[in-house]
């Protein structure tokens, strides 16, 4: 299963930056020891000034899904963390 999974991430991982149009953004993929969820780790270059990072969690039912489905999950998150970080950065709140 270990194998499957980090194929299926690394794909997800592809696909994302794939689709990504902002080059401030590193997505990238960590599996924990066996205690804890996998997650894709982003850091953002926010205003070419400082680092803003997120972690967003795959539980188990995200991971059920396909590379596809995950990734347009996965893209959904990025914008949500970057349009919330430019309005914070841009004085809109």
């Amino acid at each position: 299963m270990e194998n499957a999974l980090v194929e299926k991430l690394e794909t997800t991982v592809e696909l994302i930056n794939n689709v990504m149009v902002d080059p401030d953004v590193n997505v990238e993929f960590c599996i924990p020891g066996a205690s804890g969820d996998p997650y894709i780790h982003l850091k953002y270059m926010a205003n070419g000034t400082h680092i803003m990072e997120q972690n967003i969690p795959l539980k188990h039912h995200y991971l059920e899904k396909t590379p596809e489905d995950i990734a347009n999950l996965v893209t959904f998150y990025i914008e949500q963390f970057i349009e919330q970080i430019d309005s914070v950065e841009n004085g809109g709140q």
